[in-house]
């Protein structure tokens, strides 16, 4: 089996949350019927609304959801259907072959029959909410490097320093469409609700200025470590699994 990430974009004139609540309500059967499996889709709603500070952008315009999938083989002559769908349901779309590995796995907070803060039952959606990061590496550090780097010191740091209870990192093996951005990872960790706008929250520190202070330093400069901060896309989403 082999996981693909797509960034999928948005029609012009389309909001973030209209497409995403588009995308919920098609394009999960539309790539089960082209053969995916175990179907994650990342949406830009009115839940992670609040987190708009947190966005980082590369891209312009920027994607507006991500599908994460697998497949028996990624290969370009059986992602015919798979590629089909994506396009049907996107202004335009990117893919990647990645190669997942899951840090810290959500064993707190499972899908349910999510109650949104607008009391809109939401079906398949994790609680919380999921910061997805596109990231690239640093071009002065061979990837050999700046994966020693992300893979020792840095995870380290994100275990210990923040409120996630979902950690998975996924390392770009290639490209599987021609326009993809050159990325180097796609990272995606979830975190409360309350840690989309007050960074208290989300470095794990509500209440104790001194850890907040040590904690954000040594997150910043462990990403200073290994990422080029010119070349990233940093999406706060709600995360539905299919």
């Amino acid at each position: 089996m082999e996981k693909v990430i797509a960034a999928l974009w948005a029609p012009d004139g389309e909001d973030h949350a209209a497409y995403g609540a588009r995308l919920l309500g098609a394009l999960p059967a539309a790539l089960a019927e082209a053969g995916a499996q175990q179907i994650r889709l990342n949406v830009r709603d009115a839940v992670v609304a609040p987190g708009e500070a947190l966005v980082q952008r590369w891209q312009a315009p920027q994607q507006a959801a991500i599908a994460q999938f697998w497949m028996p083989s990624a290969n370009a002559r059986f992602r015919g259907a798979v590629d089909a769908a994506l396009a049907a349901h996107s202004a335009r779309f990117a893919a990647w072959l990645v190669c997942e590995s899951t840090i810290i796995a959500n064993m707190e907070h499972k899908c349910s029959l999510y109650v949104s803060p607008g009391k809109h039952a939401m079906p398949n959606r994790t609680w919380g909410w999921s910061q997805a990061s596109f990231i690239s590496f640093r071009p002065d550090m061979t990837r050999e490097a700046a994966i020693a780097h992300w893979h020792t010191h840095h995870t380290r740091v994100a275990i210990e320093t923040q409120s996630n209870f979902e950690y998975v990192q996924n390392l770009i093996v290639r490209p599987l469409t021609d326009d993809a951005p050159a990325y180097d990872a796609f990272v995606e960790e979830c975190f409360p609700l309350e840690a989309l706008d007050q960074p208290e929250a989300f470095f794990d520190a509500v209440g104790d200025a001194e850890k907040f202070a040590a904690n954000l330093a040594a997150m910043m400069n462990s990403c200073a470590g290994f990422i080029d901060f010119t070349r990233i896309d940093v999406i706060p989403t709600s995360q539905f699994d299919f």
